[in-house]
């Protein structure tokens, strides 16, 4: 006998579970890549991805115009839903931002931020700084960071744009104590400037509402700060002799002609 339309068959638990962990990690993506992933024909992939989408824990979107190549309506792409991220878990949510909020009142700002740094550090301990600056070593660094997160559970990939490569967590286990402490996110980026000794924007993070957290990493090092200007050795305040400030100051008509 045949099992009664949306009902649970043996096997569906585990299948659905691969099916929400692509959506995490390569979302936005559409139904014939999950299928070709997961070894799903269509109508097994349309059964799982109706079932998220009744529950609200996934959504399907048209794809940007620029994604689109060929010709023909462009498939759906699906990704998951705040709610559906939510149910990934967010263990001891409520006594981390307890325990966190502790500590500001007795440490200060100085604590939480020393607490964030060394969260980060133990996720990178094992990775030395970029030895030198070129996009494949700047790209294969990045990746390296991306497999640490992701041991931590961070489910972070990268992907090549433009000049540069993005670094995309696609799920962040703290997010909701990030909220209240920006500090973790922010410690994040400073490991992630130590490590690629280059400058790094972030794009997007998930505590902020975001379908994952995207640091933008140039492939051509960018100094993180600009190098102080040498003082002169006599110790006195000499002007620049720049060809810009060699040129004489232009001209101010007034009235009565040029002065």
């Amino acid at each position: 006998m045949p099992a009664a339309s949306g009902a649970q068959v043996p096997g569906d638990g585990q299948t659905r579970a691969a099916v929400v962990r692509l959506l995490l990690e390569d979302g936005p993506i559409t139904a014939t890549a999950i299928g070709e992933r997961l070894g799903l024909s269509a109508a097994g992939v349309r059964r799982h991805l109706d079932v998220l989408i009744d529950g609200g824990q996934a959504r399907a979107m048209q794809p940007a115009a620029w994604q689109h190549k060929g010709r023909g309506r462009p498939a759906k792409q699906y990704q998951l839903t705040a709610s559906g991220r939510a149910r990934l878990g967010h263990t001891y949510d409520d006594l981390a931002s307890a325990a966190m909020r502790q500590l500001r009142e007795v440490g200060g700002e100085a604590a939480i931020k020393d607490f964030a740094r060394k969260q980060v550090q133990a996720v990178v301990a094992d990775i030395d700084p970029v030895a030198e600056h070129t996009p494949e070593a700047t790209s294969a660094k990045a990746a390296e960071i991306a497999d640490a997160f992701s041991s931590a559970g961070f489910a972070a990939s990268t992907r090549t744009v433009g000049s540069g490569v993005q670094l995309c967590q696609h799920h962040c286990p703290v997010s909701h104590v990030a909220e209240e402490f920006p500090e973790l996110c922010e410690a994040e980026m400073e490991a992630f400037r130590e490590l690629l000794g280059t400058h790094v924007q972030r794009l997007a993070t998930i505590a902020n509402g975001n379908d994952a957290c995207t640091t933008n990493v140039p492939l051509l090092a960018v100094p993180n700060a600009p190098p102080a200007r040498a003082k002169p050795r006599t110790g006195k305040t000499q002007p620049s002799t720049t060809q810009a400030d060699a040129q004489p100051a232009p001209a101010t008509e007034t009235p009565e002609g040029v002065r």
